[in-house]
């Protein structure tokens, strides 16, 4: 990032884990990005946020923080850029007001998705299906990693745009750098 040179290294630093690791997908790896280890550190999630609020695109009405890892960081940056903040749960509640999303009214709306980790883009895109549904218009997400191949967006079956804070391509270049 060449507003914030380090950014790559310290998430690396704190956030990249060794092991086995189930992902959402189902697939096994060698490593993980424990995201909430950035998310609960205030002054690497700020950082995170300040560079988030540069990939907003133009028009969002909405930024859709999604359950749970998405939720601190779209916080942030809502208060960074005076965008209100939507919670995108990933099912519906089944009491109360019964809603996918606390917030505004979606209907109508421009809504930019935030979200911590994309991979397959899993979560991102059940979010987007069900917005949409909603009538709200969702064509971009912004994350702070995309774990997908790169050259690939894991996305395009639903015409969602991702642009990330950080690759895994920069993360490993951070990681190669420091060994």
């Amino acid at each position: 990032m060449a507003n914030d040179p380090t950014l790559a290294a310290d998430i690396d630093a704190t956030c990249r884990l060794s092991g086995e690791f189930t992902l959402r997908s189902g697939t096994v790896s060698n490593e993980y990005f424990d995201k909430y280890l950035f998310e609960a550190d205030p002054k690497l999630l700020d950082r995170v946020a300040i560079a988030m609020v540069e990939l907003i695109p133009e028009g969002t009405e909405l930024l859709g923080g999604l359950e749970l890892g998405g939720v601190p960081i779209a916080t942030m940056v809502s208060a960074k850029t005076g965008i209100p903040t939507l919670f995108v749960r990933k099912k519906a509640k089944e009491y109360g007001t019964c809603k996918l999303a606390e917030g505004q009214p979606v209907e109508g709306k421009k809504i930019t998705l935030i979200e911590d980790v994309v991979t397959t883009g899993g979560a991102v895109r059940d979010a987007t299906n069900a917005l949409r549904e909603l009538g709200a218009v969702v064509e971009t997400v912004v994350c702070a990693i995309d774990r997908s191949p790169a050259d690939v967006n894991p996305l395009d079956d639903v015409s969602l745009e991702v642009r990330p804070v950080l690759t895994k391509a920069e993360l490993d270049a951070a990681r190669d750098a420091a060994l």
